[in-house]
């Protein structure tokens, strides 16, 4: 028996740029982010590089009547709904590809590649001369600080000379334009999109990782694939700028350079929540079974799992109400579902900046008896004063539990448990860790055994 096919429609996105050899940038790097982003991708090779994790060995420019073709032949049969530039090489090159931006009914998002990250030049002096008139019919213009600086003449060090380069690159002829901050110094990275409209002002935690080996491209082709999809430009750059930065925080250990950033991050953490919320599911559910009524806090008990990698609470699957002591034992309020949990959630998510092995977390009942319990088991304990929070962090999003995680695990190897004693209106609680599902549960039958010979 044959089937009927069941077409898919999604936005087409088109990349003009060089191929990686490697794998990590160019042409490799933005098919597998406009996949990922739910675009389908095009392309055009203007060039192959013979390089990998280390650098680039080698450079080979196609002619300009084969890179024609290429565009020629995907122009004809697909509808372009973006369009983005990459690595162009040459000076005629890129007059070649400004043609074809002149006649575009789509967006078009100018990543002005020029240098490696490993330092290696990729574009020759004449091509910087010739950027200017295709940085004129961008939608957006995408630079880091280097080559903002050989664009505009202005080195971005802080927000008000990132802005004054963008409103230069606006003065081209770009309607927007987005100043990137990855490689400039501090703890965060700052970066700054420019419109006629203003300016807006995006910050994250820097990632201590040498493996941003094709980020501006994925980056670039992010926002390429949600102007694809009829976002509107700010909400295209904000959603990149998150899914470029997860891809750094979680790079692919390949290669003998610094490795990779990981393009389907964001697609893996998606295909992630079901089997998430399945554990964390099966661990209340033997809980229940076990009756952990003892080690259930007055506030309630709730069990965490994150996917490998979650950012944020909504990406925790959690006990909605939470686990309550019963006549009959202990149960859930309700189901299980992301988002649910607050505290228990910020916690664990600030002890995957120590250990991002952590998966799951559960909050239990701490007094004399149950630390009499941690003290009979072979385990690192950790814990943290609530007295020594500063005021401005009960005050901040993070609050106390990621302040709290912080100190217990600065100032030790991975802990089992963590002890907090609480304070006048905070109840005492202990939280255990672990990094799958069976190991909870096994910590908390084990405290639980402990506390009943205690």
């Amino acid at each position: 028996m044959t089937r009927e096919p069941s077409p898919v429609s999604r936005p087409v996105g088109l990349t003009i740029a060089s191929s990686d050899s490697g794998g990590g940038a160019g042409i490799q790097a933005d098919l597998k982010t406009m996949e990922a982003c739910g675009a389908f991708g095009t392309s055009v090779i203007v060039a192959t590089t013979a390089q990998n994790t280390r650098g680039v060995e080698s450079a080979h420019v196609l002619p300009t009547d084969e890179i024609d073709a290429q565009y020629a032949t995907v122009a004809a049969d697909f509808d372009l709904a973006g369009v983005k530039t990459g690595m162009l090489a040459t000076a005629p090159i890129v007059e070649t590809v400004t043609g074809y931006a002149r006649d575009l009914d789509c967006p078009l998002v100018v990543d002005p590649v020029m240098v490696a990250a490993s330092g290696d030049r990729l574009l020759e002096p004449a091509g910087e001369d010739a950027y200017e008139d295709l940085i004129a019919e961008a939608t957006l213009v995408t630079p880091n600080a280097d080559e903002c600086a050989v664009l505009t003449g202005i080195d971005p060090e802080d927000e008000a000379s990132a802005r004054e380069a963008g409103e230069v690159l606006l003065g081209m002829g770009a309607e927007a334009a987005l100043v990137k901050g990855g490689h400039v110094p501090g703890e965060t990275a700052t970066d700054v999109l420019v419109t006629d409209d203003g300016t807006e002002i995006f910050e994250h935690s820097r990632v201590e990782t040498d493996a941003t080996h094709g980020s501006g491209c994925t980056l670039a082709s992010a926002i390429t694939a949600q102007l694809a999809a009829g976002d509107a430009l700010d909400a295209a750059v904000e959603d990149g700028l998150a899914f470029v930065a997860r891809a750094i925080r979680y790079p692919l250990d390949v290669g003998e350079g610094p490795g990779s950033v990981q393009h389907l991050a964001a697609l893996r953490d998606r295909a992630a929540r079901e089997p998430t919320a399945e554990a964390v599911a099966g661990v209340v559910e033997a809980l229940v079974e076990h009756d952990v009524s003892s080690l259930v806090p007055e506030v309630g008990m709730n069990v965490v799992g994150a996917t490998p990698y979650a950012e944020t609470p909504s990406e925790t699957a959690a006990v909605e109400g939470r686990i309550t002591r019963t006549l009959s034992g202990v149960n859930p309020n309700r189901g299980v579902r992301f988002g649910a949990s607050s505290h228990v959630a910020r916690f664990l998510l600030a002890a995957r900046e120590f250990d991002p092995d952590l998966r799951f977390a559960v909050n239990c009942r701490f007094d004399t008896d149950v630390e009499a319990a941690l003290g009979d088991l072979d385990w690192s304990v950790a814990e943290y004063d609530r007295s020594e929070e500063p005021e401005a962090v009960k005050a901040a999003a993070e609050g106390t539990m990621g302040w709290g995680a912080r100190q217990a695990f600065d100032r030790s190897a991975t802990p089992v448990a963590v002890i907090d004693r609480g304070e006048v209106g905070k109840e005492a609680i202990v939280k255990l860790v672990a990094a799958d599902r069976e190991t909870l549960t096994e910590h908390v039958f084990s405290l639980l055994d402990a506390l009943g010979n205690a």
